[in-house]
């Protein structure tokens, strides 16, 4: 008598050959898709609706989503930040709307599979230099993440580049006193745009090594992607940067 096939026998991971996508995007392009006027109009019961109906029946406010992954490709950080952190809602932000329907898909199959798993990880197609402060309030992100951002090597095309002055200044709005911003390249030139362009925020100070080094979210800047496993295969070289986001009182002090 055969074996009665299981729930995970039944459902499979989406083929990344079905949602081929341009590699890149030019994020200053206009693009057509919703975009919620303000964070209380985002989907998030739409993403997340086992943590939303928990909360229902609880008689609590739904959890808000504490961790982004700013241009997070195919989700391989989104899912391993959801596998680490449980008690955390991780969204992946994409451009690109192939990727984006590829890691929603993902989701909803590893959800299948290991019923009580991955109930927070999300995906949402957005312009993360362009709409951030629709989706999140002042304060809310603990982590954002910026991994192996699209270099845009031409000068011309700086202004294309996520990390910036004027951006920074508003992933700080929505980072809370004390949270983490991380980046991580294999570009070194683009390495040491971002590390420049951070160490002269004022509402931005580098982690201390040692306490990167007992970061579980540090660790997987390279393992936790499928970019970066690429780069390590290849014995390629990387440049990390980790920033703290300063309190306002600290900085008022000073």
């Amino acid at each position: 008598m055969g074996q009665k096939r299981g729930a995970s026998d039944e459902v499979k991971l989406p083929r990344k050959q079905l949602y081929r996508a341009r590699a890149h995007s030019n994020p200053l392009n206009d693009q057509f898709f919703d975009v919620p006027l303000s964070p209380a109009e985002a989907p998030w019961e739409e993403l997340y609706p086992e943590a939303h109906a928990a909360a229902k029946e609880a008689g609590q406010d739904p959890p808000k989503v504490r961790f982004a992954d700013v241009g997070c490709g195919f989700g391989g950080l989104t899912i391993r930040l959801a596998e680490t952190f449980p008690d955390k809602l991780v969204v992946g932000m994409e451009i690109r709307d192939k990727v984006s329907e590829y890691v929603r898909a993902r989701v909803e199959a590893l959800r299948k599979q290991q019923p009580g798993k991955y109930w927070n990880a999300g995906c949402i197609r957005t312009n993360a230099m362009k709409n951030l402060p629709n989706y999140f309030e002042k304060g809310q992100l603990e982590k954002m993440f910026f991994l192996f951002a699209d270099p845009h090597f031409k000068a011309a095309n700086h202004r294309r580049r996520i990390i910036q002055t004027n951006l920074l200044a508003e992933y700080a709005y929505i980072m809370a006193p004390g949270a983490k911003l991380y980046t991580i390249t294999d570009v070194e030139e683009l390495g040491i745009w971002m590390k420049e362009k951070l160490d002269a925020h004022p509402l931005f100070e580098p982690v201390p090594e040692e306490e990167n080094a007992a970061d579980p979210a540090a660790e997987l800047l390279v393992h936790g992607t499928e970019e970066g496993q690429k780069v390590a295969r290849n014995g390629g070289k990387t440049w990390t940067s980790i920033y703290r986001r300063i309190p306002d009182e600290q900085l008022a002090e000073e």
